[in-house]
């Protein structure tokens, strides 16, 4: 709040001030835990836009009269990293735009939003590409679907320096195509295996057409997980045949399609990452919202009826800001009342692909421990 209000108190603000005030300042100004979002523009109203949780979903700029200068100032924890778009309005006009004063920007499949980092937040440094690191490469395997009457074609992860003697663990990652666009899975396992902090290992990349039929417990996508997609994997690559090598991991709906699989299938998956799953239960009402998570509120309500052991690790991530943070909390003491060993991380972050990302050396690295990590576990 310092620089705004330097520039509140200044000699009269006008358009000359505005514009050498923006000269030396990009949106948004992080004060420790005071941020300033700024906008420039002859408008009628802005709005800033997001999906934090506990905060009003849309809050009003601040125009600086004898100016076209609007600003908002609200206090971020810090460590927070907030994405958000502007909602700028013009007499009948009302549209949505990536922060035009803010460089920093977050992609996932329905576009890009703007970025806040708050004071402490630094992108993991594993997340970016090292020069050191060998990378693996992406194979494409095809498994026949007797369940789904087709050939399916996804793509497999293989470290770097496989040996044809060797054989390693084996992940399936659903929305494995959006991790890797959106989560830089691809450079994070080649960072991770080149710093012994995980094992080489495959990750097949399964990507379904229709998330919201398959991935919202669905016996026939769990059946051809287990009974088509990993013997298929295992016929052609060289899988350690160990349930405590072999994992499933997702985000959202994926996380749900991993439990769930785990669940019907609970001799097969030793390993679970489930990243902000909308694990929805009764309690919460939400069932009545979504439709098409029915049957996972059915199922979410039976498992916190009867836990059951279906892996031996599970690793659980959540945001802070985000409404599932409630039903992830709510699911961790029942599966740790199942005996399964669990491991729960919470993040300053919302219900995005950047989130899931940071918080993937976490839950690989303590699911899957290399060489680095046994010697200190």
């Amino acid at each position: 709040m310092l620089m705004i209000r330097e520039f509140l108190e200044g000699d009269g603000p006008d358009t000359a001030a505005a514009a050498a005030f923006l000269k030396e300042h990009r949106s948004p100004l992080v004060e420790g835990t005071s941020v300033t979002f700024l906008f420039e523009g002859d408008v009628d109203e802005v709005h800033l836009r997001h999906f934090i949780m506990g905060f009003p979903g849309s809050q009003s700029f601040q125009r600086i009269d004898g100016t076209e200068l609007w600003y908002l100032t609200m206090e971020v924890p810090e460590g927070s990293r907030i994405e958000y778009k502007l909602e700028i309005v013009a007499g009948k006009s009302r549209r949505l735009i990536l922060d035009p004063l803010n460089e920093g920007t977050a992609r996932d499949p329905f576009g890009k939003n703007s970025v806040c980092y708050g004071a402490g937040y630094d992108r993991p440094d594993w997340t970016v590409h090292d020069p050191e690191a060998r990378p693996g490469t992406l194979r494409t395997v095809t498994v026949h679907s007797d369940i789904y009457d087709s050939d399916v074609e996804l793509r497999v992860y293989m470290p770097a320096r496989m040996r044809q003697t060797r054989r390693y663990p084996l992940v399936i990652a659903f929305d494995g195509e959006d991790y890797l666009k959106y989560s830089a899975l691809q450079t994070v396992l080649d960072n991770l295996i080149h710093r012994y902090e995980i094992p080489p290992m495959m990750v097949a990349l399964s990507q379904s057409p229709n998330r919201f039929a398959d991935y919202t417990a669905s016996a026939e996508h769990a059946r051809f997980v287990a009974e088509e997609l990993l013997p298929g994997l295992k016929a052609q690559l060289p899988v350690l045949d160990d349930p405590a090598s072999i994992g499933l991991m997702g985000a959202s709906l994926g996380a749900v399609a991993s439990f769930w699989t785990a669940w019907r299938y609970p001799k097969l998956f030793g390993n679970l990452l489930l990243q902000s799953g909308s694990f929805r239960f009764n309690d919460t009402g939400y069932e009545e919202h979504h439709p098409a998570l029915g049957d996972v509120v059915e199922f979410v309500n039976a498992y916190r009826q009867d836990p059951r052991r279906v892996a031996n690790r599970v690793f659980v991530t959540c945001g802070r800001y985000e409404s599932l943070i409630w039903d992830n909390r709510a699911l961790a003491p029942h599966l740790q009342r199942s005996g399964m060993r669990v491991s729960y991380e919470e993040a300053r972050d919302g219900h995005n692909w950047e989130n899931w990302r940071d918080r993937l050396r976490g839950g690989l690295s303590w699911l899957f421990p290399g060489p680095l990590g046994l010697v200190y576990e």
